[in-house]
């Protein structure tokens, strides 16, 4: 049986979350913990309630998506944040990416999607809208912490070279383990390899790397 995922839900709209509470329900392996309708209680929500994953509007008054992002990020063990937005704004979700939010996704999605994303990114992956990607990935570029000097494509073996392009279009550890068939084992101590080798920080700049050598090309999640 595949375990709940406990959600706290921060968005300033009381409709927002109310649709997010009916995509989220319990009878789809979903328990909303809390919610709250500003960014400024993000870390003692997220110390008392011990969700699994945050889910996080970037426009808020007071204390928006990003600086609540980065200020959770501070705190040892906390859970992934996943940001949500109805604005197509580059900018913005690329500031969440390096606050630490683990993806996107506009609030436009499909319900499917979102219990597919959010179930992702729980489970400690990344999940990069691809309606909006390419262009949040360039302004992402402009903030990020490079790769290490020199770090080029050829200093990956071939297997890690498949991994990282299948992280560059968006598939999880679990979904690239069955895409290799390898175990999903493998497949992280290869992420862990690629990081390593490539200077990465993140998810997030393994995909830009895959973007930028021509691995990955924007499209619809794989």
């Amino acid at each position: 049986m595949t375990a709940v995922v406990r959600v706290l839900l921060v968005d300033d709209q009381e409709l927002v979350r109310t649709g997010l509470r009916g995509i989220l329900r319990s009878r789809f392996g979903f328990e909303i913990v809390g919610e709250l309708s500003s960014g400024s209680g993000v870390v003692e929500a997220v110390l008392s309630l011990a969700p699994d994953i945050v889910l996080m509007d970037v426009r808020m008054p007071g204390v928006d998506g990003v600086e609540a992002t980065r200020r959770l990020r501070e705190v040892a063990d906390s859970p992934p944040v996943m940001v949500l937005t109805t604005f197509e704004d580059e900018e913005i979700l690329a500031g969440a990416l390096r606050a630490g939010a683990a993806g996107f996704l506009l609030k436009s999605v499909p319900a499917e999607d979102l219990q597919r994303a959010v179930r992702v990114v729980a489970a400690g992956d990344s999940w990069l809208d691809p309606a909006v990607t390419g262009r949040v990935l360039s302004a992402y570029r402009d903030g990020s912490v490079p790769a290490l000097p020199g770090a080029e494509v050829d200093i990956l073996t071939p297997r890690e070279r498949e991994v990282i392009a299948l992280i560059g279009a968006g598939l999880s550890n679990t979904e690239i383990a069955a895409e290799l068939t390898l175990g999903e084992g493998t497949i992280k101590t290869h992420v862990g390899h690629i990081f390593t080798k490539l200077g990465l920080r993140d998810r997030a700049a393994a995909v830009v790397f895959a973007f930028d050598h021509g691995l990955v090309q924007p499209g619809r999640r794989g």
